[in-house]
């Protein structure tokens, strides 16, 4: 099934650019240059993708991000005119899962695109990954539970605690995060693996992925 990306940007020939690119690669492709529009074509739901802009005229693209991810976690790609790494990690910060600076390269955007929207199948696991007494997650479901109740985890929250759950007692760097989850270069820099350790922290525990200071981070086995 094709996936659907919606362009949330005021600049129509940013707009055409981005839904002609994203339709060759067999997206469907929605837009809205205001955040009332946006915030109403998302409710009307089947959105896989958001490709949310900074600056628009009735909002800014921080309050529609976290607007947008309080009630969902279709992943969300920022697209700015800025280049202020503050902002890259008040965006992460707000639940965005990815940067983009304009100008930027259709090619690398395409590609960033189809990197959030992937998802790792793991065929052979047909029961839950136990992380504590408390905690699970379903595989095949992509869901994470804290105390028989679902978590709500973001597209890269979710892939960064499966790499630990898999990989218990393991250290591994900021680097190699990186690398593994978002396998390839990010604009965020090293400083999006603790943003969204903080987070995952936030949501299942302080204590669920331990900092090896100097070098990175780990889950315990339990």
């Amino acid at each position: 099934m094709n996936k659907t990306v919606l362009i949330i940007e005021d600049e129509e020939s940013i707009t055409d650019i981005l839904a002609y690119a994203l339709r060759k690669e067999g997206f469907i492709v929605h837009s809205a240059s205001s955040g009332k529009a946006a915030l109403t074509r998302f409710e009307g739901g089947d959105i896989n993708l958001v490709i949310l802009d900074l600056m628009l005229p009735d909002t800014t693209g921080f309050e529609l991000c976290k607007k947008l991810t309080a009630t969902s976690n279709v992943p969300i790609l920022m697209l700015t005119a800025r280049d202020d790494i503050v902002d890259k990690l008040l965006g992460l910060e707000l639940g965005a899962d990815d940067y983009m600076t304009k100008p930027f390269d259709l090619r690398e955007l395409i590609a960033r695109v189809k990197v959030l929207l992937r998802r790792q199948p793991i065929e052979s696991m047909f029961h839950y990954l136990t992380i504590n007494d408390a905690i699970k997650i379903d595989p095949r479901a992509h869901l994470v539970y804290k105390h028989d109740d679902i978590v709500t985890l973001k597209p890269k929250e979710y892939e960064l605690l499966l790499l630990f759950v898999q990989n218990k007692n393991r250290v591994f760097t900021r680097e190699e995060i990186l690398d593994t989850v978002w396998a390839m270069d990010f604009e965020g820099g090293l400083r999006t693996v603790d943003v969204h350790v903080q987070r995952i922290r936030k949501k299942l525990g302080s204590t669920i992925i331990d900092t090896v200071f100097g070098t990175g981070y780990r889950m315990k086995g339990y």
